[in-house]
């Protein structure tokens, strides 16, 4: 997710979205790293986490190699011998590789102006308290349902990012610009950070993994560039959204966007509707989205073997519009429903039946019984 646009990238070749999976940077950097197929890239022998709960036979093994570098005089979580190999509060995830926010190494104009961004919509939301007033109120949580949950959690990410279910382009084309107004970033950068995220999940080239500290997973990693083109290379993962002429010219004309609405929402309604429209909204979508990163990789529970620190988390699902249930998305990327028990409300699943039911969504993908059976821990 990069929350300012990019310089436009060097062509490159249009890749299946099923085949690799996502991250926004300046395009002027000069990537010279081929990227490893998903079998190699996925490479967590040398992680060590502990999970101690888990029926998976390979979780076990895991641990004992955790209980073994502990014996031999290591620590739990060793990765390299780097790291600070500490446990987040309430975990059993051990930061192995700690990335500091200051330290060693340098800021880039893309990670300055994305770093005021987000600190100006949270200086923003400050005044809200004293400013508060119901049509600001219900501006603010419409804004958040048609932003976060037909802009991010149905567009950009099982609409685009995965390709779960099929629209009619202009219907496909409107979400997509209602996620451009979540001030994320532009579909291209999104969906290439968040491929390359499921691509490298938890391993070395993870673009915001925790093992790298819960505040990096969650939102420090935005303001480091060079770390997630050094990982990853360019947005060579999107040819799909790069062939389209609608997603280049958002990406062209992307600051102009949430600063049009946000002259709109000051002329309906002045002060107030500027803060709750904007600040505490933006700022209120920001934070949820980035706990699917963070607290959905750190606390939870698995259900599925998907050899990496996905967690359904109950809370962030509710929050999230169904995006919580993690360790159900990883273990079926494809799929359009994460919620995949009865009882696992799933709001962005609910619209996306609602729009098959009336043909607008077609190829709506979901996981067979065999498939399920496949990634059980039982199995």
């Amino acid at each position: 997710m990069a929350l300012m646009a990019s310089p436009s990238p060097t062509k490159s070749k249009p890749a299946s979205p099923c085949d690799i999976g996502h991250n926004p940077f300046p395009k002027t950097l000069n990537f010279s790293r081929i990227v490893k197929p998903i079998s190699q890239a996925r490479n967590f022998t040398s992680t060590v986490v502990r999970f101690s709960s888990h029926k998976n036979p390979a979780a076990r093994l895991l641990s004992a190699s955790a209980n073994s570098d502990v014996a031999g005089g290591g620590e739990v979580g060793d990765f390299g011998g780097r790291g600070d190999r500490r446990r987040i509060l309430l975990s059993d995830v051990v930061v192995t590789r700690e990335r500091k926010l200051f330290g060693d190494r340098k800021w880039n104009s893309l990670d300055i102006s994305t770093a005021v961004v987000v600190v100006a919509m949270h200086l923003l939301a400050l005044p809200a308290p004293f400013c508060f007033s119901w049509p600001a109120f219900y501006v603010a949580v419409s804004l958040y349902i048609i932003t976060g949950l037909f802009g991010i959690t149905l567009s950009f990410h099982r609409n685009l990012s995965h390709r779960s279910f099929r629209l009619p382009k202009w219907l496909e084309y409107l979400f997509a610009y209602c996620g451009v107004h979540a001030l994320q970033g532009n579909p291209i950068d999104w969906v290439s950070t968040h491929r390359y995220h499921h691509q490298f999940c938890d391993s070395e080239r993870d673009p915001h993994s925790p093992l790298e500290g819960f505040w990096f997973s969650h939102m420090s990693w935005l303001f480091d560039t060079n770390s997630v083109a050094e990982r990853c290379g360019g947005t060579n993962n999107v040819g799909d959204l790069e062939s389209q002429s609608f997603y280049q010219l958002v990406k062209a004309t992307y600051v102009l966007h949430p600063i049009a609405l946000a002259a709109l929402l000051y002329a309906a309604g002045g002060f107030p509707f500027l803060v709750w429209g904007m600040g505490v909204r933006i700022v209120w979508v920001y934070h949820i989205t980035w706990l699917v990163n963070s607290a959905c990789h750190v606390w939870g529970s698995q259900d599925w073997k998907t050899g990496d620190l996905s967690r359904n988390n109950w809370w962030v699902a509710v929050l999230a519009f169904g995006e919580g249930w993690h360790n159900n998305h990883h273990a079926f990327e494809y799929s359009a429903r994460h919620g995949l028990k009865w009882w696992q409300i799933d709001m962005t699943w609910y619209v996306v039946r609602f729009l098959q039911a009336v043909r607008l969504a077609v190829d709506v993908k979901l996981p067979t019984e065999v498939q399920k059976r496949k990634m059980g821990f039982e199995s």
